[in-house]
């Protein structure tokens, strides 16, 4: 899928490009431009190199987005436009979607976000080809983007950790087959996607029982994603070789 980045701060436009070709070989970004009147020049120019994706801010000099995004409308209907904007530019992103914009990022852009967006447009274009590849005939998968899907996968386990676990949800955020998932996963950090959400929450409650001692245990528990303080007790015990109650009294 080819990108076009649109943004007058450099450091935003380089950081967006390196994300983008980090996560993915088959992602491909054409140019970052300065200014609305810089990627149309790009565009009337490059007629045949014409992006799937704009990505573009909205206050820029000499040409703004929305000038640019009205023009990109008008005369490349089959480009999908993303909008930048920052918290204080957040009407004008409105106005922008309002006007047939397919989706905004706010800055600073999370990554989780971007990957997400851009892999939501790449199956509503029928890109879908451009996904990691499922396993071989003889059960090896495909390498492209792997190892940014592990990242991702453990980021989101990482910040989600106290709520309800489903696959299936997980594998359509990161835009992938949930049993390709869980063998990737499985291959590459010798761990299940399970037995790593459940590594990372003892690793909290642990944390938890040394910065907060005065915690209730049922509460932890509560924190870390277990509704059920006496199943909590036995994990915790199982995997540390203790009683949280145990631990917190060898730390304290």
């Amino acid at each position: 899928m080819k990108i076009m980045i649109v943004d007058d701060e450099q450091f935003i436009r380089l950081g967006l490009e390196k994300i983008i070709t980090k996560m993915d070989p088959s992602l491909r970004v054409l140019g970052s431009f300065g200014n609305g009147q810089e990627a149309l020049a790009f565009l009337t120019k490059h007629e045949s190199q014409k992006p799937d994706v704009l990505i573009t801010d909205i206050k820029m000099p000499m040409m703004d987005g929305l000038k640019l995004i009205e023009i990109v409308q008008e005369k490349h209907k089959d480009i999908s436009i993303v909008v930048l904007s920052g918290f204080s530019d957040f009407e004008y992103a409105r106005m922008a979607m309002r006007g047939g914009v397919r989706d905004y990022l706010l800055k600073p852009v999370d990554k989780s976000a971007l990957f997400e967006l851009l892999n939501k447009l790449r199956h509503e274009r029928g890109l879908e080809e451009a996904q990691v590849a499922e396993p071989s005939e003889d059960g090896e998968p495909v390498p492209e983007h792997e190892h940014y899907i592990i990242d991702e996968v453990k980021d989101i386990l990482d910040r989600e950790f106290d709520k309800n676990f489903e696959l299936e949800r997980l594998a359509e955020t990161v835009g992938m087959n949930a049993s390709y998932l869980s063998r990737l996963f499985k291959s590459k950090t010798s761990m299940t996607i399970t037995d790593y959400l459940i590594q990372t929450r003892i690793d909290k409650a642990k944390q938890f029982l040394t910065d907060h001692p005065h915690l209730k245990n049922y509460e932890i528990s509560h924190l870390v994603g277990y509704s059920d303080p006496v199943y909590f007790n036995k994990l915790f015990k199982k995997i540390v070789g203790v009683t949280p109650k145990d631990y917190k009294e060898k730390r304290g």
